[in-house]
């Protein structure tokens, strides 16, 4: 059925305008390779078709790997573009959606207005309300052209260009899959809801089946606002009738055939299978997001904290935070819908208050903007809203002023311009090779053949990609740390280093048998210090076992976190270390070393491009400059201390100098610097 309200080369002309304008913008700002957080992890997960981290995202995986398979550019680049794909369809949609709820507005003024206007002949108020809503009508239905694209058009482009979302369209991530699959869920609800059509109802509820395949979360978030919805369009007789049961059968359906793949990639035994998922409780520990739950809290402290990052993240979403205009249309867009359809002003705010609930009870990580994806795609329907409040008021009073309508919708238009304006320096992930080259630097001082320690995520998910794709520095010995506290990596550690399980099989055996225990029955720890203490010495045990046993071949490295103990239990790993062997700092590595002989840098400098010469702009809470960026200056420091043990103080001066050129307000850097002119009289 083709919207009246809105004619087809409206419809699909616009939609296709907004998908070529996003998706041009996202691949001339592409990344050209493996990014931080889970890229690394989810590009190996799609090209061997394994298992990635809870909750899985079989969805996401399927289409991704097909990804991979396109003969053009890295495998990386193909997955960051499968990214910009989905994002570009998500935009287009969400033109559509507007489209719908504007025809869905326009339909509601119709049916309200019906049984005022048999008073608009009489006098009083009951006239006046007539005369009114015949008005209203008219102003919709006037200028389609006007009251349909321009606000459907701000609506897409301020999703497309906002912050999380752009971001997430540049690189290899879920988000992008996740969010076209809620808009589509949302258009044909919408579309439901105008035509009656039971079909569009039925390919929801199978849509929404299989986005639960993707991120589960913030999908599942936006059932309450659905519900409403259902209610406000069909009301008690939906839920009555059969086709409530044949929605749920067809969602959970979708729901098992798309998480039917698990298990079945799993007894595959490939290169990476997370949790190893192929028995019920692993499948359900691992789609249910079991290890990550120790994450939700419920106290004050903790939703006052997340509020507060919450605020300063849609602050920058679609502004920059001293040019808060999209507040405007935000306040206009929720009036307009107040006043002409409540079944759409109900559905977006149950969409927003939905996922602040729940986002602002879980301590998120690195990707704490994806979280609030669902209640971005809100403002963005709500501001376009907005924006018709506006061209109303102007056509309104086009009759003494003609050219008010024209004005409007270049003004409403500078919307998206200031949100891609003030975006762009943090979205451009073109020519970023952070990642790779933070890698190239942790395994460059590494002797062939060496091991790696570490529990820093951003090294070791673009390492995976660079090692199992890539087929970079195959010969390192690179362990995860954190990822040693879970026992479906051993079978990962015995099919890529089998020398280092067979050496070490008693220590890892023997710290197996405590994991699975706590695996099983992790309160029993909780409660017991004895066994918290007996899973711990068994564990820095087995990591002084993989040390010693490797040390009589090739040298062996920690990274910075597992060097300085500066995350959680590194620390008491650090005092493991450092009791038996000198820490020795090494580009961005320490070697352990067995004696406390000078050793010399390993002799290459640190490809720095694009950390701090203003190719790319970071955001406070980006992962490049909470966790990057410090590593490069601490370990410079590091460096520039044990020159200075040594007695090499020149040398110490030009490291402590790289740190500061880096970062010229490290007062560490500063410090030491002063200390060692001051001590030793150096200039």
């Amino acid at each position: 059925m083709i919207n009246a309200f809105a004619p087809a080369h409206l419809r699909i002309g616009g939609a296709a305008l907004v998908f070529l304008i996003s998706l041009t913008v996202y691949l001339l700002t592409l990344a050209p390779t493996v990014t931080f957080v889970d890229s690394g992890e989810l590009i190996v997960a799609a090209r061997f078709l394994g298992v990635a981290h809870p909750p899985g995202f079989p969805l996401y995986i399927l289409p991704a790997h097909l990804a991979t398979l396109v003969p053009i550019g890295n495998i990386a680049q193909r997955v960051n573009f499968a990214s910009a794909l989905f994002a570009a369809l998500a935009v287009a949609f969400l033109y559509l959606i507007v489209i719908e709820a504007l025809a869905c507005s326009v339909h509601a003024n119709r049916n309200a207005s019906r049984t005022a206007d048999r008073f608009a002949s009489g006098g009083g108020k009951r006239a006046k309300a007539g005369r009114k809503s015949a008005r209203l009508i008219v102003e919709a239905e006037g200028d389609r052209s006007l009251f349909t694209f321009v606000p459907a058009l701000v609506a897409a482009l301020l999703l497309a260009f906002s912050r999380t979302f752009w971001s997430f369209a540049t690189v290899a991530e879920v988000y992008t899959l996740n969010t076209l699959l809620i808009i589509i869920i949302f258009y044909l609800l919408f579309r439901w809801r105008a035509s009656g059509s039971d079909r569009s109802l039925y390919t929801a509820a199978f849509l929404f089946g299989i986005a639960l395949g993707v991120h589960h979360a913030t999908v599942a978030l936006t059932l309450p606002a659905m519900v409403v919805l259902v209610y406000r369009t069909a009301h008690w007789n939906f839920f009555k009738s059969k086709r409530l049961l044949w929605a749920g059968l067809i969602s959970f359906g979708a729901l098992f055939l798309v998480y039917a793949y698990l298990p079945i990639a799993a007894s595959r035994q490939p290169l990476l299978n997370w949790g190893n998922p192929r028995t019920l409780q692993t499948l359900w520990r691992h789609v249910t997001g079991h290890q990550y739950q120790v994450f939700f809290s419920s106290s004050p402290a903790q939703i006052a904290n997340q509020a507060m990052e919450f605020s300063k993240l849609a602050a920058h979403e679609f502004n920059p935070a001293w040019l808060p205009v999209v507040f405007v249309f935000l306040a206009l867009g929720l009036v307009e819908l107040f006043s002409r359809d409540r079944t759409t002003f109900w559905f977006l705010v149950l969409v927003v208050m939905a996922d602040l609930v729940y986002s602002l009870n879980y301590e998120i990580a690195e990707d704490k903007g994806a979280y609030y994806l669902p209640a971005f795609i809100a403002a963005a329907i709500t501001a376009g809203f907005g924006a018709r409040f506006l061209l109303r008021v102007a056509i309104r009073r086009a009759a003494n002023r003609p050219v008010l309508p024209a004005a409007a919708s270049v003004l409403v238009l500078l919307l998206p311009a200031i949100t891609f304006a003030g975006n762009f320096p943090f979205c451009n992930r073109h020519n970023f090779r952070l990642a790779s080259d933070y890698v190239a630097n942790i395994q460059g001082p590494i002797a062939p053949h060496g091991m790696l320690l570490t529990s820093d995520w951003q090294v070791y998910s673009p390492l995976l990609y660079l090692r199992e794709v890539e087929q970079q520095r195959r010969d390192v010995v690179a362990v995860d740390v954190k990822m040693l506290r879970r026992s479906w990596y051993y079978d990962y550690l015995k099919a890529e280093y089998p020398d280092l399980i067979n050496e070490n099989q008693n220590a890892v055996e023997s710290f197996l048998a405590e994991l699975r225990h706590w695996e099983q029955d992790p309160q029993a720890f909780a409660k017991s210090p004895a066994l918290n203490k007996r899973i711990n010495d068994r564990f820095h045990e087995m990591i002084l076992s993989f040390v010693s046993t490797h040390l009589r071949q090739a040298p062996v490295y920690i990274t910075v976190e597992v060097g300085t103990g500066t995350m959680g239990e590194d620390a008491e790993l650090r005092q493991t270390l450092i009791h038996k062997y000198q820490l020795v700092p090494q580009g961005l590595v320490f070697q352990l070393a067995t004696d406390h002989n000078f050793q010399a840098d390993y002799g290459a400098e640190l490809v720095t491009r694009g950390l701090a010469d203003g190719a790319f702009r970071f955001a406070d809470d980006d992962v490049v400059m909470l966790k990057v960026f410090p590593a490069y200056v601490n370990m410079l420091i590091n460096r520039g201390k044990y020159l200075e043990a040594y007695g090499r103080y020149d040398e110490a001066m030009q490291s402590y100098g790289r740190a500061l050129a880096l970062e010229p307000a490290s007062a560490v850097a500063q410090q030491a610097l002063n200390e060692l002119r001051r001590t030793h009289n150096r200039n």
